[in-house]
């Protein structure tokens, strides 16, 4: 199991991104106290988001984060209300799956299910 990734973001951009977080599925978690003040953290069962302050976040051109969410279009559903950019894609291993930008502009895969294996 992937325990976290680390993604960067804005000082002025941490609202937005716990709100984006929040939705799926993570919840606040406090850093070690040498990180606060330099990140948030996120988590969801046993799994962490970092997003670390930074001035000029770095967004890779190519690759992104994937979750899967329990109920799939119900995190869509709010992901659209809260007013992100939902773009579906075809199905993989016969499971929906659809791209959303985080705040800071982060590729996110929401997967109804992990792929097989």
């Amino acid at each position: 199991m992937l325990h976290h990734v680390t993604l960067e973001t804005r000082r002025e951009d941490a609202e937005a991104a716990v709100a984006f977080w929040r939705l799926l599925g993570f919840e606040p978690i406090e850093p070690p106290p040498a990180l606060v003040g330099r990140a948030l953290w996120m988590g969801r069962s046993g799994t962490h988001i970092h997003l670390l302050y930074t001035d000029d976040p770095v967004i890779p051109p190519a690759g992104h984060t994937a979750i899967v969410a329990a109920d799939h279009d119900a995190t869509l559903a709010a992901l659209r209300a809260a007013g992100h950019h939902v773009d579906p894609h075809a199905e993989h291993w016969g499971a929906a799956r659809a791209f959303v930008k985080d705040p800071s502009g982060h590729l996110v895969e929401v997967m109804a299910a992990p792929p097989p294996g």
